[in-house]
This record gives structure tokens, C-alpha cells and sequence, in this order.
């Protein structure tokens, strides 16, 4: 089964495209004070497959709204799509389909233009299989959205969809809200306190919501997840370690109190690099366009990820080179992520001496920086 979703999103641009936004750009994004969202269900069948009773009755009813490539056929079970506007998405996904761009379970983002009012929309695909592989690994790509998805295996294994109307179709229109609205809600609530939990994310400080409603603090938790490298390291003790010296102290524990109105935070702790996305995160927000908020976050993981990379290689070269060491302590002056980056580095390299004690140099450097500028 092929579940597709778009939402309207004005000149969108895929994350795999651009390595980050700032303030100039995302002010460029015309303002939009709704959004509207849709979502296409279509059966996928290789023809070279057994053909079961029930996909064949589905072919026969809608010869019409089936696309047929060699290999493959592509049929509509059901859309909120304008009528005009679901050939030319089917269109498109027979596109990705012949090319091999679509994996199952892995759902991906791009941007299609479709015969719509909003034009340019983002649309989320995912290739759902009857039974997932077991070793197929739990959706990273694109977080929520996949898992989301993947709770229609279920409601999708019954004969010809009998409960279309009372499971599917509730549970699809409800996909905006419930995968994609809650950074928004998040960057709402808390507005251009916001650096304060993208560094809790990416140093894995917990973040406890108090005097709030169940969805708030599901929400929280989501974007600190979101917003976290949890999985991403290469080797897996690295967040149980980090995990686990931050649990000794609670005192480092970010406390976000919503008795008040804006939010009380307490236990703050950011820096540099995270303070220069605020305004990003809250140009996007003030335009209602939560699908590029959640593009932002992703730009905002892959340079950290890329200023994480970047340290290693110093730190490997700075056990060979005095110059490298020099560079290093450049590198982390400049990229204003420095507490952050020297943290996660010296939990992968725990077992590497030699690099600890690179580390235990930059780490004084930093705390002689920040006593200088204080």
C-alpha cells in the first residue's frame, strides 16, 4: 500500500538541496495564514506478482484511476486531492517508483507542483509493505511522519478497506496535526526561548514539562527527540554515556513550567550556535508554515553533525600536529557549539587516551574563553 501526503508549502526547498536557511532567506517566504493539507492512498502491485482476489477486484473497479508501468501498477484507493490535481501526483510517484527512489517503510520529502491553488507543495511519501521486515531498523529518516504512517498497517490489512471510512480516512486527516504541527506548537510556546531546548537536545540534558497538558508535554518530548543526534553517533555507548553522567547531576535537569504565561524555564544553559537559529525558527513560525520549521530543524541537526565531523578529524590530526591542535581551538571559537561538540566527542572517544587528552586541552581552552568574555 502507498500512502502519500502533501501540504501546501510555498517554494519549498528539500533539505537534501540546502545545507542551511538564515534569517534574510526564510524572510523571503511569502506569509500564509493557513495551510491546507491533503493525503492520496494508492494500492501498489508488482506485475510480476501473484495477483490476489482482493487487489484484482481493486484494479477492476478503478481501471481508471490506475497507472500501469511494466513492472509495476499504481491504483487509487482514495484521495482528498482536488480530482484535477491526483492523475499528476499519481504521475509523479509512478516516476519515483520507476526509478527506485522509493524504499519501504522509509518515507522521504520533496517538493511537486500540482494543478492546486498553493502550487509548490511539500508531499511526504512512504511505500508501505503488508509485513515489515525484521530487519528492517525503526524509522529515523523522517521521525514521526514514518511512525505515524506505519499505524495504518492495521486499519490497511482488511478486505477491500471495509473500514475506509471509519478507520482510514479519520486517521489520515488528522496526519498534519498530529507529525508536522507540533514543532510548530513547540516554537509557539516557547518562543525565542527556543536555543534553550535545541541545546538540551543536542547534549541530551532532560527536559521535564510541568503544569502542562498531555499534548504539550508530548510535544516537548518530540521535538527534543526531533532535535537530538541520538542514533546518529558511530558508536551506540556514546548517548548512554552521555545519558548517564547527565542523570547523576539533576540540577542540569531543564525544567520548562507552564503555570505561566509565557512559560516558565529554569536550568538554562545555550550557546552561540544555537542562539543564531532562533530567529529562523521564529521567522518561520510567525508565517504558519510548520512543514518549513521542520525542514529548519533538520538543517540545524546536519550542521552540527557536520561541525561534530569536523572536530573529530581535528582531533585525530591533533595527536600528530601542534598546528592541528591550533586549528582545533580555532575551529571551536568560531563555531559557537564548542561545550557541545567537546562533550559528545569525549564520550566516543572514552576509550582512546590519546584523544582524551586532546580533548581535556580544548575543553580548558573553552573555560578560559568563556572566563575571558565573561
Amino acid at each position: 500500500m502507498f500512502t502519500s501526503q502533501t501540504s501546501s508549502f510555498q517554494d519549498s526547498i528539500d533539505v537534501e538541496e540546502k545545507d542551511d536557511f538564515d534569517s534574510e532567506e526564510i524572510a523571503g517566504y511569502s506569509q500564509k495564514t493557513q495551510l491546507s493539507c491533503y493525503y492520496t492512498i494508492y494500492l501498489y502491485q508488482g506485475t510480476r506478482s501473484e495477483a490476489t482476489g482482493e487487489n484484482v477486484a481493486w484494479n477492476q473497479r478503478r481501471a481508471d484511476s490506475t497507472t500501469s508501468q511494466d513492472d509495476f501498477s499504481l491504483t487509487l484507493i482514495d484521495s482528498s486531492l482536488p480530482s484535477e490535481a491526483e492523475p499528476e501526483l499519481r504521475t509523479y510517484i509512478s516516476r519515483r517508483l520507476s526509478k527506485g527512489a522509493l524504499l519501504g517503510g522509509m518515507g522521504n520529502i520533496a517538493t511537486v507542483e500540482l494543478n492546486i491553488p498553493e502550487q509548490a507543495v511539500g508531499c511526504y511519501c512512504c511505500l508501505l509493505e503488508h509485513e515489515r521486515s525484521p530487519e528492517q531498523p525503526d524509522a529515523d529518516g523522517n521521525g514521526y511522519l514514518d511512525k505515524y504512517v506505519q499505524g495504518l498497517h492495521s486499519d490497511l490489512q482488511t478486505p477491500e478497506l471495509q473500514n475506509l471510512e471509519t478507520g482510514v480516512r479519520p486517521y489520515l486527516s488528522q496526519w498534519y496535526e498530529e507529525s508536522v504541527m507540533h514543532i510548530y506548537r513547540v516554537v509557539q510556546l516557547v518562543q525565542s526561548n527556543i536555543s534553550f531546548l535545541l541545546h538540551a537536545a543536542l547534549s541530551h540534558t532532560h527536559v521535564e514539562v510541568i503544569n502542562a497538558d498531555e499534548k504539550t508535554k508530548a510535544d516537548v518530548s518530540r521535538f527534543i527527540k526531533a532535535a537530538s543526534l541520538q542514533g546518529l553517533s558511530q558508536q551506540d555507548t556514546t548517548t548512554a554515556s552521555l545519558c548517564k553522567a547527565i542523570s547523576e547531576d539533576t540540577q542540569s535537569d531543564l525544567i520548562i513550567d507552564c503555570s505561566t504565561s509565557p512559560p516558565t524555564i529554569t536550568n538554562t544553559v545555550s550557546n552561540r550556535f544555537c542562539d543564531d537559529w532562533i530567529q529562523a525558527f521564529l521567522n518561520a513560525a510567525e508565517r504558519c508554515n510548520p512543514f518549513l520549521l521542520r525542514q529548519i530543524l533538520e538543517n540545524f541537526k546536519l550542521k552540527a553533525i557536520q561541525d561534530m565531523n569536523s572536530l573529530k578529524r581535528f582531533v585525530r590530526q591533533a595527536e600528530m600536529s601542534h598546528y592541528a591542535l591550533f586549528r582545533c581551538c580555532q575551529f571551536l571559537q568560531g563555531c559557537g557549539n564548542g561545550d557541545v561538540l567537546l562533550q559528545n566527542a569525549r564520550a566516543e572517544h572514552s576509550d582512546l587516551p590519546e584523544a582524551c587528552s586532546i580533548i581535556t586541552v580544548l575543553e580548558e581552552f573553552i573555560k578560559e574563553q568563556a572566563q575571558a568574555q565573561a
